[in-house]
């Protein structure tokens, strides 16, 4: 966007701020329409004047956006917390004053979703929480999180840039692990001793093609790079472990879902590393406060609960 002549000294207006603090949030004029129910070339617009009015350029075009610049940046930080603010105090008294909130828009990996945010959100509907649940990968979740699908997605990865504000929310260990025959089958303490060698040519079972939980393991405790082909691949984890104890072969799973069958010999973890790969999953949204109240109910009894996970 061009630079413009500096209107220095008029006042900025309110409705030009307000989206430009949405489209700095939500890095992209699509996306911020959107949230504030306008249209594309009203946000386009509005952007415009507010640059004349400054005289400086406030975004760059991106390859999936716009990226702010420094002023941009600079006056987000400056405007951000008044105008949340004056948000909160303007909305009690909306027209949705004494209505239910509306249901909170959560979505992550449908195997965490059903085995520990679930049972953890379950209590909420007691006190009227409404939730719709969306599954996904986490690139996918993420962008549906700028344009305003969703209230919260646990990404499986922290979400780069300064459009959305991430916590930590808890680590998942892996382990390798097979069915008691197939661990019979290779032998104790062999993959201690023999490390990936004692695991050539056994049938691999993942949820993808490209392996992508197997490749860290092998990488991480092995140091060497896994190669070749899935015998089963099954878009769900939990799918994978009913194959795996099945006996289709061996896989890597992260051990809060496997904890069960590990407990009672249905799987064996084939090695202990000292070392085990951790992955993080990070509770994101978009910042500034929402305007539904049970966002927050959600997201800190998440953060709470999780402290057990």
């Amino acid at each position: 966007m061009a630079h413009r002549e500096s209107n220095a000294g008029a006042p900025l207006d309110l409705t030009l701020l307000r989206t430009f603090l949405a489209v700095h949030r939500a890095g992209s004029f699509t996306a911020a329409a959107r949230l504030l129910g306008l249209s594309q070339p009203t946000v386009t617009t509005q952007m415009r004047s507010l640059e004349e009015q400054l005289g400086r350029e406030l975004f760059e075009r991106g390859p999936r956006g716009v990226l702010p610049t420094s002023v941009a940046d600079e006056l987000a930080a400056q405007v951000a917390a008044p105008l949340d603010a004056l948000a909160t105090v303007a909305d009690r008294g909306g027209p949705g004053a004494g209505q239910p909130p509306d249901p909170v828009q959560v979505a992550g990996p449908a195997e965490l979703l059903c085995a520990r945010v679930l049972p953890a959100l379950a209590p909420l509907t007691a006190r009227g929480v409404r939730l719709r649940i969306s599954t996904g990968l986490t690139d996918e979740l993420l962008e549906g999180l700028r344009g305003g699908r969703f209230d919260l997605v646990i990404a499986t990865s922290r979400p780069r840039g300064r459009t959305l504000a991430s916590v930590p929310l808890m680590d998942e260990e892996f382990v390798l692990v097979a069915s008691p025959a197939w661990a019979e089958r290779i032998g104790p303490d062999r993959v201690a001793a023999e490390g990936a060698a004692a695991l050539h040519g056994l049938p691999l079972v993942t949820y993808a093609e490209d392996l992508p939980i197997a490749r860290r393991y092998w990488r991480h405790v092995f140091g060497v790079r896994l190669s070749g082909q899935a015998a089963i691949t099954v878009p769900d984890l939990r799918g994978v472990i009913a194959a795996v104890v099945a006996g289709a072969g061996i896989t890597v799973l992260p051990r809060y879902l496997c904890q069960d069958e590990l407990a009672s010999g249905a799987l064996v973890a084939l090695l202990a590393p000292e070392d085990p790969p951790i992955n993080t999953g990070y509770l994101t949204q978009r910042p500034g406060p929402s305007d539904n109240p049970h966002v927050a109910l959600v997201r800190d009894r998440l953060l709470r609960v999780a402290r057990a996970w």
